[in-house]
């Protein structure tokens, strides 16, 4: 019995060793450890492994504040990782602001924006078998697609954040357990994992019970099914990557390349499009973005709202942005010639750099207080003394300016006289002379929304 007792170990550690051979020596790893025996476990097993393959190894506990225990868990995991000489980190999350999607949707949005903030090479996930199977059923359940099918992938790469593994996929639960039970390893029971409430939980207690009586090895069958779409999702994403190629330029896609495409073809490249940027669509909402697209004019102002996200047409150009939050069309900030000026209402911050001859004339600013405003309506200026003067509205119209960036583009005024628009050009009777050091006011959008 304790042969078997140690090959069982031996194995699960020989697993996890074989799964992370890729990481190189000195990399760091950083363990989500919510203080289940899944995480627990894992914990156990790079500990084994950190000074074998000489990695640096540490761990994050994400409290969500949504139990009562919640206190007592991080309270476990700091002693665990004390223990174990692991260092932790330790963050606190909110999920009021998001209690719309879901405990458990909301839960999991935080959680790994909290992952992909941390400053290391890799972040290693407890999912296991079992999670696996019912992360499959859950998306089917929900009418997902390929994606959404294939459930979790063991090697997610992100650009700018940590390479996320998954090195216990193919474990099951009980040899998690035994392991944990051969070990003496102590861990702790979230509640809410028995309240059949939640759909994960009603498919654990009440339908993959029934379901392992008749087909035993389902967790292992549904698990190559999950890599079969996986397989079949990449064929689509390179397929939309051939669709794209030429069509994409700097975050915008053209919505002529999408008129060429038979529109099974133009959903998938849409879709890829779409969720590269960050947000997340629906079968139903896709086929009508993709209908409104199809019809819409040169100057339609389409506009698609999605769960925190909007798609908008401009020129024939289709843009993907986080939903734009309400302005005060009021907002009037006072210049007092720094160098930065953020503006947190729109989410960048006014930078006026020194150009020897170019911008703006502190000097011929002294009249009057400067202030930054947006548009109201009926703004003029002359930017060439020889030129005529032209109302904004022309000005945004011949620089291309997307309508939505219109009302949210930062504008310069001394006194009443609009004297410099960002990026578009200076009131000539305010620009710098050839020798004078003018200031040049340049826009930074700091969330993106641009």
């Amino acid at each position: 019995m304790e042969n078997s007792r140690k090959s069982r170990s031996e194995d699960l550690t020989g697993h996890v060793a074989a799964v992370l051979s890729f990481i190189p020596p000195g990399a760091s790893l950083l363990l989500g450890l919510s203080g289940g025996v899944d995480s627990v476990v894992l914990l156990h097993l790079l500990r084994q492994l950190a000074p074998r393959f000489h990695w640096r190894l540490s761990a994050l506990h994400v409290h969500h504040g949504i139990s009562p225990q919640a206190d007592a868990w991080s309270g476990f995991c700091a002693e665990l990782c004390l223990r174990y000489a692991v260092p932790l980190h330790l963050e606190k999350v909110d999920i009021g602001p998001l209690r719309a999607l879901g405990v458990e949707a909301a839960a999991r949005r935080l959680r790994h924006a909290a992952l992909a903030r941390q400053q290391v090479d890799f972040v290693i996930l407890a999912h296991h078998l079992d999670d696996q199977a019912e992360t499959m059923l859950l998306q089917l359940l929900r009418g997902s697609g390929l994606r959404g099918a294939s459930a979790m992938p063991l090697l997610r790469r992100r650009a700018g954040a940590p390479t996320l593994v998954r090195p216990l996929l193919d474990v099951a639960r009980t040899e998690l357990l035994a392991y944990a039970q051969q070990h003496s390893l102590p861990w702790v029971e979230d509640e809410s994992n028995a309240d059949d409430a939640y759909p994960r939980n009603f498919l654990r207690h009440r339908v993959l019970p029934s379901l392992a009586q008749r087909f035993p090895a389902y967790r292992t069958t549904l698990s190559r099914s999950a890599r079969h779409f996986a397989e079949a999702s990449d064929l689509l994403e390179q397929l939309a990557q051939q669709d794209g190629s030429g069509a994409i330029h700097d975050d915008r896609l053209d919505l002529a390349r999408l008129r060429q495409l038979d529109p099974t073809r133009a959903k998938n490249l849409l879709r890829s499009f779409i969720t590269a940027r960050g947000a997340i669509p629906d079968s139903t909402r896709l086929d009508e973005t993709l209908r409104q697209l199809y019809q819409a004019g040169p100057d339609a102002a389409v506009c698609i709202d999605y769960a925190g996200w909007q798609i908008r047409c401009y020129h024939d150009q289709v843009f993907v942005l986080p939903r734009l939050p309400e302005l005060n069309p009021q907002l009037s900030v006072r210049w007092n010639r720094e160098a930065a000026l953020p503006l947190p209402a729109l989410g960048g911050t006014l930078y006026f750099d020194t150009a020897p001859g170019q911008g703006l004339s502190l000097e011929k600013l002294q009249q009057h207080e400067v202030t930054v405003r947006l548009r109201r309506g009926g703004e003029r200026i002359r930017l060439h003394a020889r030129r005529p003067v032209k109302t904004l509205k022309n000005l945004f119209q011949e620089h291309n300016i997307p309508p939505w960036q219109r009302d949210r583009l930062p504008l310069l005024f001394c006194g009443d006289r609009l004297v410099a628009i960002p990026g578009i050009g200076i009131d000539c009777a305010c620009q710098a002379a050839p020798a004078e050091p003018g200031r040049l006011p340049r826009w930074e959008n700091n969330s993106h929304t641009e």
